[in-house]
């Protein structure tokens, strides 16, 4: 007489909590991946955007800016504030931190959007070390 019992395997012991475990350990997941996609996604956007790339461009044009930051002039976080557009009409009022090889600053972009032509009526940058603002558009 062979005196074998079968137990039973790990899921059918514990079913009972892994299941609801499982699924919400999922949707947690989930949720980070979703979280982590609409980030990466609105940051693109907005890195993309016209005045972030105007503002990026003549903060690299800038000798004095240059000078005191080092080459290359790069971002160095994520932006603040806010960029709205909609067909030929948009606004911006967003800062920017920015770091080069000896310092950190924060640029800041004012601007309008109007028949698909953006027109700031600020653009400067602030130095993290010293405080001094740096105007960039200068009103030649």
């Amino acid at each position: 007489m062979d005196d074998h019992i079968q137990q039973k395997s790990w899921f059918s012991r514990n079913w009972g909590w892994a299941v609801p475990l499982g699924g919400c350990l999922t949707i947690i997941i989930l949720f980070f991946v979703f979280l982590g996609s609409l980030i990466f996604g609105v940051s693109e956007l907005i890195t993309q955007s016209t005045p972030h790339q105007d503002a990026l461009s003549k903060v690299n044009e800038d000798e004095y800016v240059v000078n005191i930051l080092g080459k290359p002039i790069e971002t160095d976080g994520i932006m603040n504030g806010n960029l709205s557009y909609k067909n030929s009409v948009g606004t911006a009022d967003i800062s920017i931190p920015i770091k080069g090889p000896k310092g950190a600053a924060q640029l800041y972009v004012v601007g309008n959007k109007l028949n698909d032509e953006w027109v700031y009526s600020e653009m400067y940058v602030i130095i993290a070390e010293t405080d001094e603002q740096i105007d960039l558009l200068g009103y030649e």
